[in-house]
């Protein structure tokens, strides 16, 4: 596992005898106090001493008190708060040089030669351009008698290391930054009130969400609600789009849809470069129209509010990385970005990123809008593709004379429904016939089978649970009936959403097409599951919603627990024998421990982890919050570890316990959920319809190769393809979840960051990647 360009030092003692800073600068982002609590921690950790920076450049400016040392109680209980508790200011000193000579002497006075910033790309230029002018500046300083030749050779250098906290998503070299995963929260959930209201009364809703010069929470929002229309800065209408907004209103009116919904980023722009207004698209639809409309700008809401589980998640394993970033960093690395890419955690140059970001810029200000679009990275484009291909085309008038089926199989799970829509339409789009089956392979063999319209399934995106309805039973006893109904319903390719069952359920198809030639059709498994085990994909449908349920939930325990003081909470998350929930939402709400089957425990771990919190009890955060996975110990129960605690923690701390249950299954799916299982459903039809073309020979379809039925997953960075069958050596049958799976590895940063001393495998480290493609020489 261990790369050599680093010799392994022990995590422990990489920060002996060194300084680091931490400040949030520029606008605020939910998050950001995630980061700011992992890397104080992991700092504290690997033995650095770690100071914040209050108010952001303009308290590295004015120094003194501003500039504190950090402890590890203080960010306890700052993991669920909005905003930055450490302030943040627009700094007008720190432009000028002077104002920079006197935050350089603020840190050489105090030792610190390691800054973290959190902000967006303003501030992160302005860390580079200290860092480049550092040395000049202690000369500086040294001439005019403020620090010694002494203290300037020991802070001879800067290192510096940003991540980016931003809720626009406006940086380009991450998919995502600090805080757009909660703003699109918030934007959601005014989008699902206002829904109701619009339908009661046939209105059409205008919505103006932040994004001067990105329109990435406008399109995302668009995606996950199936807005009529979008307006982004990055892909300006058409020339006399005001009429084709018109038609497509009314035509949707015409299909009897009684609500109509138009997003609007606020920096949206005309071709020629003219501002497009929430109330001038408002005037358009009334004039010429005549429909009831309403406008409703977001404004700062979308900043506020608890951070989602991802940014919390997003928040600490970015802090992790930097301050690994900064103990590696030699005077010869350029300054780097933390970002996560797909869910590897990545080391970006910082100024290669800012490079990319102005290009962005310099495109739409030159009108080449699709090359804007493609600077701003493949996870855009991907979701532009499908807004486009989801609402601009009308279907074909030539029929393909396909017949595609789609079910739902397993237990029910927040954002089915959103990949059952998008599926639906894309297949409508393509010209195929679409069937829904009811009740799992139940409702295949029964034949409670029909064929489902575009708008049957409109307004789906925001339903949780499944609107075709699920069971849990597998094919392999009615395999006589689902072939004959395949046969009956001329069903030429199958799309399977669901969990476990549906990936066994797929597998044992395919193993009767020796047996049944009906089988013998193209079929696509799309994970949607909230305990995240379906084998090749790292996420599925409905894990987000479930995880956000938990974490939510643990906030308020928690806070209960901060009233009564020296409380212990254990909580009892689902997920069969799948660990993927209680690891994820111990990071995200700061549990002391998780219990998973896939990490073995016995009586003297649960000593070790009783005694860690009897010693947390002396600190002034006395209270603890311990999950387990439901199926982590057949003996460990949930009332066993309660029952071990209660009588352990006698006198000193006391405990509850907590079953959460089925309540992880429910809820309207969160804004991840829904753009997953949007760009999941349209990507496995458009997959069916190239397969069907190979598979058709003599006047039929028939398709009996292993990749002809795949799981569509999430692998690293990519959504890809794999054969059923290939995937069966890496999954474990008896306990339904894969042999190998990534979150393992973000055990130990949980672990960490609630202060147990383990080691840190820093074996495998986020090499530097470059954003900007190398450029060909052309004398090849």
């Amino acid at each position: 596992m261990s790369k050599d360009h680093y010799p392994t030092t022990d995590p422990t003692k990489m920060g002996l005898g060194r300084s680091i800073a931490v400040l949030t600068s520029g606008g605020d982002a939910q998050g950001m106090n995630a980061a700011v609590r992992a890397t104080v921690r992991v700092g504290l950790y690997t033995g650095a001493k770690v100071y914040f920076v209050h108010e952001g450049y303009q308290g590295l400016v004015d120094g003194g008190e501003n500039i504190r040392p950090a402890t590890w109680e203080s960010v306890s209980m700052m993991l669920q708060l909005g905003g930055t508790v450490i302030g943040s200011a627009r700094c007008k000193d720190f432009r000028a040089r002077e104002g920079r000579m006197k935050a350089a002497c603020n840190l050489v006075k105090l030792g610190i030669t390691n800054l973290c910033v959190i902000g967006g790309d303003g501030s992160l230029t302005g860390a580079n351009e200290f860092r480049t002018e550092w040395s000049g500046l202690l000369a500086d300083l040294v001439r005019e008698g403020k620090i010694t030749q002494e203290e300037a050779k020991k802070s001879s250098h800067l290192n510096i290391v940003g991540m980016v906290g931003s809720i626009d998503n406006d940086f380009c070299g991450t998919d995502m930054t600090i805080g757009t995963d909660s703003a699109l929260h918030r934007i959601i959930e005014v989008v699902d009130a206002i829904t109701t209201t619009a339908q009661s009364h046939q209105r059409t809703f205008i919505l103006e969400v932040m994004g001067r010069h990105c329109g990435y929470l406008a399109l995302v929002t668009a995606l996950a609600c199936g807005a009529d229309w979008v307006f982004i800065p990055e892909m300006p209408p058409d020339d006399g789009w005001e009429d084709h907004l018109c038609r497509r209103l009314a035509n949707q009116r015409a299909r009897g849809s009684r609500l109509n919904v138009i997003i609007v980023a606020e920096g949206a722009i005309s071709r020629n470069g003219k501002a497009i207004t929430s109330d001038q698209i408002k005037k358009l639809v009334t004039d010429r129209l005549g429909f009831d409309t309403r406008t409703t700008v977001l404004g700062h809401v979308q900043r506020g509010g608890t951070p989602s589980a991802f940014d919390r998640i997003l928040g600490s394993r970015m802090g992790v990385e930097a301050v690994m970033a900064l103990l590696e960093a030699t005077p010869d690395t350029p300054a780097c970005v933390v970002s996560l890419s797909g869910n590897q955690a990545v080391r970006l140059p910082l100024m290669e990123c800012v490079q990319v970001t102005k290009d962005v810029t310099a495109a739409m200000a030159e009108g080449r809008f699709e090359d804007a679009i493609k600077l701003r990275g493949k996870s855009f484009e991907n979701n532009w593709n499908t807004y486009k291909q989801l609402a601009h085309i009308n279907p074909p008038d030539v029929k393909s004379n396909i017949n595609v089926a789609i079910i739902n199989i397993g237990a029910p799970c927040a954002g089915m429904n959103a990949a059952v829509r998008s599926a639906v339409r894309m297949g409508i789009i393509q010209g195929h016939t679409m069937f829904a089956v009811h009740d799992g392979f139940d409702g295949l063999a029964q034949g409670q089978i029909e064929p489902i319209t575009w708008t049957a399934v409109s307004g789906w995106t925001g339903k949780g649970g499944s609107m075709l309805g699920t069971k849990r039973s597998l094919p392999g006893k009615m395999l006589e009936e689902i072939s004959q109904n395949i046969a009956r319903f001329n069903i030429h390719a199958l799309v399977i959403i669901g969990g476990f069952e549906a990936y066994v359920g797929g597998l044992e198809l395919v193993q009767a097409r020796e047996k049944y030639e009906e089988m013998c059709i193209p079929i696509v498994v799309i994970p949607a599951t909230v305990s995240n085990n379906v084998p090749g994909s790292d996420f599925s449908i409905g894990a987000d919603t479930a995880l956000n349920t938990i974490t939510s939930t643990c906030d308020r325990i928690k806070q209960s627990a901060a009233g009564t003081k020296r409380r212990v909470f254990i909580v009892e998350t689902m997920g069969g024998y799948c660990g993927y929930l209680a690891t994820m939402a111990g990071l995200a709400a700061g549990a002391d421990a998780a219990y998973i089957f896939e990490e073995k425990f016995n009586i003297k771990d649960l000593e070790v982890n009783v005694g860690h919190l009897l010693e947390k009890m002396k600190t002034t955060v006395k209270r603890g919050l311990i999950l387990r996975n439901e199926n982590s110990n057949a003996n460990y129960t949930t009332d066993f570890i309660f029952n071990l605690y209660s009588e352990e923690g006698k006198g000193i701390f006391d405990c509850r316990k907590n079953v959460l249950g089925h309540m992880q299954q429910g809820g309207t799916p969160t804004p991840f959920d829904r753009n997953f299982g949007t760009k999941m459903g349209a990507k496995s039809v458009v997959w069916l319809t190239e397969k069907l073309k190979e598979c058709y020979r003599h006047g039929r379809i028939f398709a009996n190769t292993p990749d002809s039925a795949c799981v569509l997953g999430m692998r690293k960075r990519a959504l890809t393809f794999q054969p059923l069958a290939d995937l069966k050596e890496d999954t474990d049958l008896d306990h339904r979840i894969p042999k190998s799976q990534w979150w393992m590895k973000i055990r130990p940063i949980m672990k960490i960051l609630a202060k147990y001393n383990i080691k840190l495998d820093t074996s495998e480290h986020a090499d530097m990647e470059h954003v900007i493609k190398k450029r060909t020489h052309l004398g090849k």
